[in-house]
């Protein structure tokens, strides 16, 4: 015999997405299901990662490096300290990594004329060939990706969306300290 669920019961207060569980004050249950959505995308763009990756005959974790390059470099080369802090790994990672790029002739590496420490990488032709080749099918990708958003709202998102990873990035330093 079925038990009827009891009034204020957990079951009831999932069902009542909008409201407070009790846990924390807002609801627990919403903030949950955000970070599973949040995870199941990331597998998602990690896959897609290694699709462009395979084509251009590199591993996930070197494309991704190329593409910060692609991005943050403009004509000086980008600093390995300064790739590294935007993908989230230890220096030595991104060191290691571009080394096998370099010999691949994917990227030059070259000792900044300022502080001989710092090594400045950048893109070679071969890789801006090879990356442009691929712009059409990555435009009609991010097309269908993004079908749902307009030019306006798709930026008010990413603003609330680099928003939430700064509010992370102060959780995780207060998490780490004990608090």
């Amino acid at each position: 015999m079925a038990q009827e669920p009891r009034k204020g019961s957990e079951s009831s207060s999932r069902a009542n997405r909008g409201g407070t569980n009790g846990v924390g004050g807002k609801n627990h249950d919403i903030a949950r299901q955000f970070a599973w959505e949040i995870a199941a995308i990331n597998v998602y763009l990690q896959e897609i990662r290694y699709f462009w990756a395979k084509a251009l005959g590199v591993s996930g974790p070197q494309w991704i490096i190329l593409m910060a390059l692609a991005d943050l470099d403009q004509g000086e080369g980008v600093p390995v300290k300064v790739v590294s802090k935007m993908l989230h790994v230890d220096p030595s990672f991104v060191t290691t990594q571009s080394k096998m790029l370099e010999k691949k002739g994917f990227m030059r590496r070259k000792t900044s004329a300022d502080d001989a420490r710092v090594v400045q990488m950048s893109l070679t032709d071969k890789t801006y060939k090879h990356i442009a080749g691929l712009a059409s099918q990555q435009e009609e990708l991010n097309s269908f990706i993004f079908a749902e958003f307009s030019d306006r709202e798709l930026s008010e998102f990413t603003g609330k969306l680099a928003a939430l990873k700064t509010s992370l990035e102060k959780a995780s330093q207060k998490v780490a300290m004990g608090i």
